[in-house]
């Protein structure tokens, strides 16, 4: 297993220093949010892409991929009643795809739940077909790029659509592409009452990508999660992909999140 770092917590950081930052504190990868880079990536030129991956190269750690995919621009929804969202949304992922691809990124976290809320007047299942719809056309391009898409089933107070990950593999399997899995979330997972081993070793195949954090949306260790079964729940099902913590409470500083997350994690996974 790999250890990463989410970048959108260091909010006034180069990305030249957080890639520093990261490998001196003993990371393997730096897990980028693209607003954090652009207001759209199709704004990023080739030029800085290349720029953005050499800085990672020379501070010797990897980008693991991108999260927080339709923050930015406004207007984006995977599975919105209007077609010509949906289509400009999925535009956009095959954009994003694109970028990731040139950053030697592996991974991509479809989490934002705003822009996949089922709206009205679709039903569920609709919106569901909307989705899948979507999700297709992008996985077919990711698998040429060699990127995973990861569907990453978020907590019920986020969104009202996947909030489980046997709802995640429910799409995995409409989609029917290698190149399409599942990431699972500790944060989310708990706020669903759901057994993060058991959910390990249930859908051992499809999990491509893991987010480490707490009950309290904080860094690992920091809440009531019991971490070491998790740990060894991995290790049963030969995960060997990134453990990537994200956080949602900045304070005190990056610096000192990511310091005292590593010195959790690494005893574990040795």
């Amino acid at each position: 297993m790999k250890l990463a770092i989410c970048n959108e917590m260091f909010e006034d950081w180069g990305i030249e220093d957080v890639f520093l930052c990261a490998a001196e504190l003993g990371y393997d990868a730096v897990e980028l949010a693209p607003f954090t880079l652009a207001e759209s990536v199709v704004d990023i030129s080739q030029t800085e892409r290349d720029r953005i991956r050499k800085a990672a190269e020379t501070a010797k750690v990897e980008i693991a991929g991108l999260h927080w995919l339709l923050v930015s621009p406004k207007g984006l929804h995977v599975n919105h009643p209007d077609a010509e969202i949906r289509e400009k949304t999925r535009d956009y992922f095959l954009a994003l795809i694109a970028c990731c691809a040139d950053l030697d990124g592996k991974i991509m976290v479809i989490g934002s739940p705003n822009e996949r809320n089922i709206l009205d007047p679709l039903t569920p299942e609709q919106a569901w077909s909307y989705a899948q719809e979507t999700f297709t056309a992008c996985a077919e391009f990711a698998q040429e790029r060699d990127v995973i898409l990861c569907m990453e089933p978020l907590t019920s107070e986020a969104t009202n659509f996947i909030n489980t990950p046997t709802a995640a593999v429910e799409m995995v399997r409409a989609v029917d592409n290698p190149n399409f899995q599942i990431i699972l979330d500790v944060t989310s997972t708990a706020a669903e009452n759901l057994d993060m081993p058991t959910q390990i070793r249930e859908y051992a195949e499809h999990v491509a990508h893991f987010h480490t954090n707490d009950d309290n949306g904080y860094l690992p260790g920091s809440g009531n999660v019991d971490y070491p079964p998790i740990i060894e729940a991995l290790k049963e099902i030969n995960y060997t992909g990134y453990l990537s913590t994200e956080v949602f409470n900045f304070e005190p500083d990056p610096e000192t999140i990511a310091r005292q997350s590593i010195e959790f994690l690494q005893p574990l996974v040795r």
